[in-house]
Formats: C-alpha cells, structure tokens, sequence
C-alpha cells in the first residue's frame, strides 16, 4: 500500500517496491516454490529444484486476492499464504488491530491463482504464551475453517510473528501440520527444522539491493540453529505478561 494503517506500515511496502522485489526474485534465475514442495523435500519424499525461493504472505490483508496476486500471476510467481481466520471471518475475533482484509469467501480463488494457503491460527496471539486448551484452539480451529472454504486439508502453518517453543512446535504436529514456519530472521536451508523453518520479514526500509543479497545467500545467517538466550528471556517475559494482562497481539 501507499499509505497502510499506521501499525502494520513497517512491515508495508508500495506497490511500485513491491513490484521492484518481485522483478528481483525473476532476475536471480531461482525457481520459486510453494510451501509444500519444501515440506516434501525434508519429509524425504522429493528433491527442490534448483535454487529454490520460498515467497510468503501473512495475515489477508486485502490487497492480497487483488494486486498481490495479480503482480505474481504477472511474473508467473507461486507463493503461498497463511491466513488469520478470524480477521477474515465477519464477525470473527482477532487481535489484529484495523486495517483492509480479504474474505474468507475469497480463499478458493486466492489458491487456484497460484497461492498455496496456508493457517495463520484463529486470532494473531503470541502461541508460546497460551495455555495449552488456548493454543490447540487456536491451531484446530483454524484448519478446520480453513479446510471447510478450501474443501482440502491444510497441511502448513506460519507462527504469528514467528513466536513459537518446544510445546508449540510439538503442539502444531499434534493438530495435524506437516510443517510450520517461525521468523528467525534468516536463509532456510535443505536442513532446516520442520516445525520452526527461517524466514525473512521484508519490512518498510528494505531497499532491491537487500532482497538480491538474500536471493544471493548473503545477508543473513543460515537456519537451523539454536534459539540464543535473548530470545528465551523475551519469550519469559511475554509469557508472564499474558498472565497478567491475558492473549496479546503478536507483532
């Protein structure tokens, strides 16, 4: 957008950036993928192409079953998904703050656009701060929405804000996901970790010449690796401010 609700603008770019990156990922020779020819490659059931690049979208905002996927049909681009139901449910409840949304009755066509879809849980909270009724609602109810517009299973998951933990990523396996990606801010890789795969959050500042390094293997260190201790003290204190305060926003 050129001009997004003020929350979610560092995480925003305008369409003629947008375009730009899009025209980066054409020029870099590399084979764009859906989520689920990863997940076949570390199950063991198929090999990647070569160079593969994985493009993501989180949340339905509504520029996505519009000029988003019109800019990647364009290039001949897949891209895959996930969607926070209950942002594009009328009615539904979420944690996201205002802002433009899809539909949920736009979903079939969204996918048959060349967008794989995947869950972005039900309403967009810090999972690793849920109890563990909160967080399998979060994690079934999802699919099964997702599931009932798609008439298909829905097999792939994206962690809000990439907040995730050992229970959560054993807890997403139960509910049936065959994979989930976090954040890390980093490159995957043909041994990244099923249940927590690396990405990268393009935000406001980030110019061409960042996304070619990344498409370039530059940039930006290489997952699997472990979670450093940073990261465990943040996850702590959100997790005793839920306790106090109840379900926040991840973002």
């Amino acid at each position: 957008m050129d001009d997004p609700p003020a929350w979610i603008a560092e995480f925003s770019v305008t369409p003629k950036e947008f375009a730009a990156h899009l025209d980066a990922v054409v020029g870099s020779g590399m084979t764009p993928v859906t989520i689920s020819a990863l997940a076949d490659h570390l199950a063991g059931r198929a090999p990647l192409p070569p160079r593969p690049v994985l493009l993501t979208f989180d949340d339905g905002f509504a520029d996505l079953p519009g000029p988003t996927a019109e800019a990647l049909a364009e290039r001949a681009l897949p891209a895959t998904a996930y969607l926070t139901t209950g942002a594009i449910t009328p009615g539904g409840r979420s944690l996201l703050q205002p802002a433009p949304m899809m539909t949920l009755g736009a979903v079939a066509g969204l996918e048959r656009s060349g967008i794989e879809i995947g869950s972005h849980t039900v309403t967009h909270a810090q999972l690793d701060t849920l109890s563990t009724e909160d967080l399998m609602d979060e994690l079934r109810t999802s699919r099964a929405v997702l599931e009932d517009a798609l008439g298909r299973p829905v097999r792939h998951l994206a962690y809000p804000h990439g907040y995730n933990s050992a229970k959560v990523r054993a807890s997403s396996a139960r509910a049936g996901y065959e994979t989930a990606t976090a954040v890390r801010h980093a490159l995957s890789s043909g041994r990244d970790e099923r249940y927590r795969i690396a990405r990268l959050i393009v935000r406001h500042g980030h110019t061409v010449a960042d996304v070619e390094g990344w498409l370039a293997g530059g940039g930006a260190r290489t997952a699997p690796f472990r979670d450093g201790p940073k990261t465990a003290g943040w996850r702590w204190y959100r997790r005793a401010r839920t306790v106090l305060k109840g379900p926040v926003f991840a973002g």
